[in-house]
């Protein structure tokens, strides 16, 4: 007789970028990631203690349950927002409740707007590589979009710095150094380390980074909250009880 092992059930989780910015034969082009539903082995994840100090329990859930083959530190990182949404809703179900200014919010996650990239914005399909045209100066910067990889220097680098001198934070400057590729099409990295501390305008940063949050594929984690003073957009809170309803680690 033969021995067959039931397959594991999973699900395709449609990712914001829509695969446009990974490389052609990249697994991620196809736009979409296959994902198992969660058992007891990722609940041992979530309470993971070395993971909690270390601050790497998300990563360690999400790397087990992405069945679709690839390095983890490709994703960029708004599509890694979409997968870790679709890991609490296949884990959990949709509805996430939390305390917000002493009320009990309930919201469906499900329903969470998905800011998708859109393909007219890109230089080319299948390359990290966009335009921001600086307001005061007409400079145009060439920037990526950051995926694990990058985030992991630039938390290096702010680390470094902070060695040297423990009242330093260059996190702003630093993620622009790394995230800006090329200026007028010159992608030499000391150039580009010099515009952002001597000739980047404070204004023209704040508008690039408005620029960034409007053209980013992520998911839109927040909620319009009912308040005296009328409704205001406020973010959803990434709670233990995200991960797991009835954790209290």
């Amino acid at each position: 007789m033969e021995n067959t092992k039931p397959k594991f059930p999973t699900e395709m989780v449609e990712l914001p970028s829509k695969g446009l910015l990974y490389p052609e034969g990249h697994p991620l082009a196809s736009g979409q990631v296959e994902m198992k539903y969660m058992t007891a082995k990722e609940e041992d994840i979530l309470t993971n203690q070395n993971y909690l100090k270390q601050g790497t329990v998300i990563d360690k859930l999400l790397q087990s349950l992405i069945v679709t083959k690839f390095n983890y530190d490709d994703l960029l990182v708004g599509d890694k927002n979409a997968i870790l949404i679709a890991a609490r809703i296949l884990g959990y179900g949709k509805d996430y409740s939390f305390n917000y200014s002493g009320e009990e919010i309930s919201v469906d996650l499900s329903l969470i707007p998905t800011i998708y990239l859109e393909e007219e914005i890109l230089k080319e399909k299948g390359v990290n590589a966009l335009d921001f045209e600086v307001p005061t100066t007409g400079d145009v910067l060439t920037f990526k979009l950051l995926t694990g990889h990058d985030e992991k220097a630039i938390d290096a680098e702010v680390k470094g710095m902070k060695r040297i001198n423990k009242n330093a934070d260059s996190s702003v400057s630093t993620r622009l150094k790394h995230q800006i590729i090329a200026i007028n099409g010159d992608d030499d990295k000391k150039k580009i380390r010099e515009f952002v501390d001597n000739y980047f305008l404070a204004r023209d940063s704040a508008a690039f980074r408005s620029y960034l949050r409007l053209v980013n594929p992520d998911v839109k984690m927040t909620f319009i909250y009912e308040g005296e003073n009328g409704e205001k957009e406020v973010a959803i809170p990434m709670e233990a009880g995200f991960l797991w309803p009835d954790t209290r680690v």
